[in-house]
């Protein structure tokens, strides 16, 4: 099954001209004993926000795990902007938001250096502090909220507080391409609406492509352009309206989307 996804091009961010933002082709992947992903082809244009949504155990983790570089699929081709994950990690080509960060909390660490280590990649060996990489990190609190809490430990931020400061460490990278894996799990509605508006903004002031993956269907609409509906393989994709249907949903989380009605 081949799904192509293409809503636009980049602009104000150093993406390969004409390229594709994320490019699945026939992807199978998995586990010992686990079929994790059947044949998935999506493709994802530049600036653009997309939202991977299933269940819990439909492959998502995986997928994203692949768009990484960090699991290799037994067939198929992940491409970001036309490179291999290892390759468009290097060049700085993507950014990463993970469900769960592990954080020690009795290590001082504040929420301004977290952020900082979206720079690194731009620092070169030295890791030497530039004027720009004040600015980025600078702008990126300002997005997410956290100015005021720059010098506080990170270990002393509430839940939807720390998943914003490693968004905002994210934002300050200022890769092309952004990946956010379950963004909204266990944050407050107010961090919630923040990072939705953040995310549209990226998208229309930079031109950034974001994939969120994602079981959160609450806002889903209002926020993709487009969705997948994915488990093991890609069950619908298009428009939200088109695909954010009782019917659609059914196919992919069952009787967990019955039991939440």
């Amino acid at each position: 099954m081949s799904t192509d996804i293409d809503t636009g091009s980049a602009t104000g961010v150093d993406a390969p001209p004409g390229a594709a933002a994320v490019v699945v082709d026939q992807l199978s992947a998995g586990y010992p004993g686990v079929q994790a992903l059947d044949e998935v082809s999506i493709t994802v244009g530049t600036g653009s926000i997309c939202a991977l949504l299933g269940a819990n155990g439909s492959g998502k983790s995986t997928l994203f795990k692949a768009l990484l570089g960090l699991h290799r699929p037994t067939a198929g081709t992940v491409r970001l902007f036309g490179m291999e994950p290892t390759k468009a990690r290097r060049r700085n080509q993507v950014s990463y938001v993970p469900q769960h960060e592990q954080v020690d909390t009795s290590f001082p660490i504040s929420v301004e250096q977290v952020v900082m280590m979206g720079r690194y990649g731009h620092m070169g060996f030295t890791r030497r502090t530039r004027p720009a990489d004040r600015q980025a990190c600078d702008q990126a609190l300002d997005q997410v909220g956290l100015s005021q809490l720059r010098r506080r430990g990170i270990g002393e931020l509430s839940g939807g507080q720390r998943k914003r400061a490693f968004l905002a460490r994210a934002i300050a990278q200022q890769a092309p391409l952004m990946l956010l894996d379950e963004p909204f799990a266990g944050v407050d509605r107010g961090s919630e609406e923040l990072i939705s508006s953040v995310l549209k903004t990226l998208r229309d002031t930079t031109g950034t492509t974001v994939l969120i993956s994602t079981h959160h269907l609450a806002g889903v609409e209002d926020l993709a352009d487009e969705v997948v509906l994915l488990h093991q393989r890609v069950l619908a994709a298009g428009l939200p309206g088109e695909v954010l249907t009782e019917e659609q949903l059914g196919r992919s989380f069952g009787a967990v989307l019955r039991e939440t009605n």
